[in-house]
């Protein structure tokens, strides 16, 4: 699957689809999206709303706020792309909950994702690619 492919899937056709499976390219194509635009729109909000803080102040301004926008607006199909990457590997979307345990879960979680697909399971056909 290619980059605009990937993107296309996760945030338009596949929103909040947390059925069916995800083949490794839609995964890292879709993450790497996320993490450049979230990257290049924070820093366009610093340099142009200015006053981009950390959530742990007390005051939040409006460049904090606005900072988050696409984090906020990209977390379900985040979380919609990462199960069904789970389910390409014949684990259950529950699996992603492991993610909130300290670091490691994290890594482990990433470890899962990188795995290759488990052919065809109870979720349905191997991707196509």
């Amino acid at each position: 699957m290619q980059f605009l492919d990937a993107v296309k899937t996760c945030v338009i056709q596949k929103y909040a689809d947390f059925n069916g499976r995800a083949s490794r390219s839609e995964f890292w194509w879709f993450y790497l999206a996320n993490f450049v635009i979230c990257w290049v729109w924070s820093f366009v909000v610093g340099m142009f709303v200015g006053g981009v803080s950390s959530l742990t102040d007390a005051n939040l301004s409006f460049g904090t706020i606005l900072a988050y926008i696409p984090t906020l607006a990209l977390l379900v199909p985040g979380i919609a792309v990462c199960v069904r990457r789970l389910h390409d590997i014949g684990k259950s979307g529950w699996w992603y909950l492991v993610a909130f345990i300290c670091c490691i879960g994290g890594l482990y979680l990433l470890y899962l994702c990188a795995q290759p697909s488990d052919g065809e399971n109870e979720y349905g056909p191997v991707p196509v690619d």
